[in-house]
């Protein structure tokens, strides 16, 4: 099984995390995401906040062979300066980046000086910002005059081997899920792992790949499983961390939020994740390490290693 791990909700400084990061690499992890575009300090507890561009190029460098990812905010961004970037860390470590981008969500944008369009704006920009980027990608000059994006011959150099990068797209609702129809490599299921709420929206994106001649087959599909290995069956602290972590998914009932969580034993939780993979038709689960402790991460890295998933 490949396999993603992520750190987040700057449960580590800097430190603690390239270590965690490299010891995933020597477990066998495919991936490691870390927290990205960030405008406000997660909370009041004095922690490092890295930049998460700053922090995924780093990372690169830190690492050999495992890849990096962490979410881009279309606001957050101009297309052209974008594109550059990208294609300068695609330069520096040749497929290893995991360019995840999505229209985020963050009410303290504002008191940074960026814009916080509605959410359907937001779909419109990420459009006109992909759409852009890919032109820059192949080498092209790209003009654009949109609601925007606004380039006038812009150009990139160097531009990626075969003139793309892999575009991951976070979304659940239908406006962003036929940005991933139109745009995507891979979907990444922002949804929890409950196979009727997986489904519905996977109606929605199968609709919209057929309505341009897509074949939904060819979107990657991945997904952070909320993953916590304890010696205990009970699940009553686990769920309220998933809680306080997963604030967006506050209408769960316990009982979906436990269906939703990996938790027991390592072995329980293996077995668990391979389920879920095979009822949701992933390709890349990830487990999801927000918030853990350095020595609970590193006992879950080794208990979910991905050798002693197979």
């Amino acid at each position: 099984m490949k396999l993603g791990v992520a750190f987040g909700w700057y449960a580590h400084p800097w430190e603690t995390l390239v270590e965690l990061v490299e010891t995933a690499e020597a477990l066998g992890y495919a991936a490691a995401f870390v927290d990205g575009d960030v405008s406000m300090l997660g909370g009041t507890r004095k922690t490092d906040v890295l930049d998460g561009w700053t922090l995924t190029t780093a990372l690169l460098a830190r690492t050999q062979q495992i890849q990096i990812g962490s979410m881009r905010l279309v606001h957050h961004w101009n297309a052209a300066r974008l594109a550059q970037a990208t294609a300068s860390a695609e330069r520096i470590a040749p497929g290893r980046l995991r360019f995840l981008i999505s229209i985020g969500d963050r009410p303290h944008d504002e008191r940074f000086g960026l814009q916080r369009p509605s959410a359907g704006e937001r779909v419109l920009w990420l459009d006109e910002m992909l759409t852009s980027m890919r032109g820059l990608w192949r080498g092209e000059s790209v003009s654009m005059s949109g609601r925007y994006v606004t380039l006038d011959g812009a150009r990139i150099q160097p531009t990626p081997p075969g003139g793309r990068i892999p575009i991951s797209i976070a979304g659940r609702r239908p406006k962003v899920l036929e940005l991933v129809a139109a745009h995507a490599d891979s979907w990444e299921i922002n949804l929890p792992p409950l196979p009727d709420r997986v489904a519905k929206a996977s109606e929605i994106l199968e609709r919209a790949c057929r309505q341009r001649g897509r074949n939904p087959s060819e979107i990657e599909r991945s997904m952070w499983i909320f993953t916590r290995i304890q010696g205990s069956d009970d699940r009553a602290g686990a769920i309220a961390e998933y809680r306080r972590l997963n604030p967006w998914f506050g209408s769960l009932t316990d009982d979906e939020c436990a269906a939703a969580t990996v938790v027991g034993s390592a072995e329980r939780c293996r077995a668990r994740l391979a389920e879920l993979s095979d009822e949701l038709e992933l390709d890349f689960p990830v487990i999801d390490l927000s918030g853990l402790d350095a020595a609970a991460s590193r006992a879950t890295l080794e208990g979910m290693a991905p050798e002693k998933s197979r």
